[in-house]
C-alpha cells in the first residue's frame, strides 16, 4: 500500500458519527490527519459538520465487499475502530444488532486492513468487561459481545502482521454530547426542579474528560509506530473515582444550581457496578489532565455558547 502523500498520515474512523469518535475526528483534522470516515447507510453525520468539507466519508453496505473496497480506497495508516452499539440492558430483540455492530463490523473491517496491507489498529474496549474487578467478568451482553471481538483480533494479531492496541473506557463526559449519561440528566434536574428518585449512590465513578480520552488514541497510534506487542490493552482510568453522591454533589457547586435528588428511592440495577475495575494497566504516557471540576465547568461554557 502506497500513501497519496508520504507527509501526511491517514486516518480512518469508525464510530466518528458518535459522541467520541467525532471528537476524535475533529481533532485528528485540526493536526493535520488526512481523515476518512466508515458509516453506515443510515448514519446521522450531523456531528461531523464542522469538518465535513475536510473529510471523507464512506457508506458501508453491510456487506465485507462494500467494506474491502472501502479500506483499498481509504488506503490507511492506521484504524481507530470507535462504532460500537452499547445497551446497557438488553432485550432479545436487541441480540442481533448487538452482535452485527460490535462484533461483525469490526471483524470485516479487520478482515479488510489484512487484505489491503494494513496493520494499525487501536480498538474500543470496555471497563465492563470486568465486573467485580475480575480478568473477564462482563457486566452485560455489550460487555460481553466486545470481549468476543477482542478474541477475534487475537485470531489476527497471531495470524498475521496485524498490531493491536485495546483502549479500555470507564465513563466520558463533555460538549456536543448527545448520549443520555449522568451530567445531561443533572442539567435536566437542575432545570425541571422536581424531585428524582435515584438509587442510594454510593457506587464509584470512573469518569474522564473527551479531551483527555482523545490524547489516548492519539498516544495509542503513535505506540504503534514503535516495536511493541502485537496485541496490548490499557486502562483509560482517571485513577480517582468517585463516589456517585459525591460527584453529584460537586456538580452542584460547581454549577451553583441546586438538585433535587432522593437519594435511596430507587434500586441498584442488576450487576450495578459498585466499584470500577482497577487492574489495568495505564498506557504508558498518558494521564488525564482535566480534574472533575474543571471539566464540569468547560461542559457548562461550552453549553451556554452553544445556547447563545
Amino acid at each position: 500500500m502506497v500513501n497519496k502523500d508520504l507527509n501526511t498520515r491517514r486516518a480512518t474512523v469508525t464510530g466518528a458519527t458518535g459522541f467520541i469518535g467525532a471528537h476524535l475526528a475533529r481533532r485528528l483534522v485540526a493536526e493535520g490527519w488526512d481523515v476518512h470516515v466508515i458509516a453506515r447507510l443510515q448514519s446521522d453525520l450531523s456531528m461531523l459538520r464542522s469538518i465535513a468539507s475536510k473529510i471523507k466519508v464512506y457508506r458501508h453496505d453491510g456487506t465485507i465487499k462494500s467494506m474491502r473496497e472501502i479500506v483499498e480506497a481509504a488506503e490507511p495508516d492506521v484504524v481507530f475502530h470507535l462504532a460500537s452499539n452499547f445497551i446497557a440492558e438488553h432485550t432479545p430483540e436487541d441480540i442481533e444488532a448487538l452482535i452485527e455492530t460490535n462484533v461483525t463490523f469490526g471483524t470485516q473491517v479487520v478482515e479488510s486492513m489484512i487484505v489491503n496491507g494494513a496493520y494499525k489498529f487501536v480498538n474500543v474496549g470496555t471497563a465492563w468487561q470486568h465486573f467485580e474487578n475480575k480478568c473477564y467478568n462482563p457486566v452485560c451482553l455489550y460487555a460481553a459481545t466486545k470481549q468476543a471481538f477482542e478474541a477475534i483480533l487475537t485470531y489476527y494479531t497471531e495470524s498475521t502482521c496485524l498490531r493491536v492496541i485495546t483502549l479500555k473506557l470507564f465513563d466520558t463526559y463533555g460538549p456536543d454530547d448527545p448520549r443520555k449519561k449522568l451530567f445531561s440528566f443533572l442539567a435536566r434536574v437542575a432545570t425541571e426542579k422536581e424531585p428524582v428518585p435515584m438509587s442510594p449512590g454510593e457506587q464509584l465513578v470512573d469518569i474522564v474528560y473527551i479531551d483527555d480520552v482523545v490524547d489516548a488514541f492519539f498516544l495509542a497510534a503513535s505506540l504503534l509506530e514503535e516495536p511493541g506487542e502485537s496485541f496490548e490493552t490499557y486502562a483509560i482510568s482517571s485513577q480517582n473515582p468517585i463516589m456517585l453522591r459525591d460527584l453529584v454533589s460537586v456538580y452542584s457547586e460547581v454549577t451553583g444550581r441546586s438538585l433535587s435528588i432522593e437519594w435511596g428511592k430507587k434500586p441498584y440495577r442488576c450487576r450495578e457496578v459498585m466499584v470500577p475495575w482497577d487492574r489495568g494497566r495505564i498506557l504508558p504516557g498518558w494521564r488525564p489532565n482535566v480534574s472533575l471540576e474543571e471539566g464540569i465547568r468547560k461542559l457548562i461554557t461550552a453549553t451556554v455558547e452553544v445556547g447563545e
